[in-house]
């Protein structure tokens, strides 16, 4: 890889409304997929859109959680010590989600982190394609001035979320994705 950032392996983003998918989402011990650690990984898989599968894995670290991450998430190293190894739970993650487009919320930063965990710990590539419902948001939702999942969640009228762990958003995700699919589909923009 000629820059450090380089991903030639990844998937490409679709601006689509598939019926099969993964939603998925992960929380992390911070911004860098080279320095930081991923801790959570959920997920959830769709066939004909109905939900077919559930998938939500602590992982365990080696060094102390951020106090900054403790009180974002509520994830504390007590809880992580009962997670499984980074690359049991990758493995199983790529076990899932294989042969599907992913799904998520500004799913870039997550694509991006699985992508080099994958590869730094198990050798593997993610390359699934992906949906980001922050780029459908901008395009359906257009009088939004931020496109928080929490601010797109509100404007549809969408409601439960569990802030900042990782199957609470992507259910919520999942629910922002299909009202918004009902829009599009009747070519309304809001």
């Amino acid at each position: 890889m000629n820059r450090p950032d380089a991903r030639p392996f990844l998937g490409k983003r679709l601006d689509i409304f598939p019926s099969d998918f993964v939603c998925f989402d992960i929380e992390t011990t911070g911004l860098s997929p080279q320095r930081d650690d991923i801790i959570e990984i959920s997920a959830i898989k769709i066939n004909d859109d109905k939900v077919t599968d559930t998938f939500s894995e602590l992982i365990a670290i080696n060094r102390p959680l951020p106090p900054f991450i403790r009180s974002l998430t509520g994830i504390t190293d007590k809880m992580l010590m009962g997670g499984g190894s980074a690359e049991s739970v990758l493995c199983d993650f790529l076990n899932f989600s294989h042969g599907y487009i992913v799904m998520g919320h500004n799913v870039r930063f997550d694509v991006n982190f699985v992508y080099d965990k994958a590869l730094e710990k198990l050798g593997a590539v993610f390359d699934n394609d992906y949906v980001d419902t922050l780029s459908l948001s901008r395009r359906i939702l257009t009088s939004l001035k931020h496109h928080k999942l929490d601010d797109i969640a509100d404007a549809l009228g969408v409601e439960g979320r569990t802030l900042h762990r990782a199957l609470g958003d992507v259910e919520m995700t999942v629910k922002c994705f299909y009202k918004m699919k009902e829009l599009a589909e009747i070519g309304a923009v809001l």
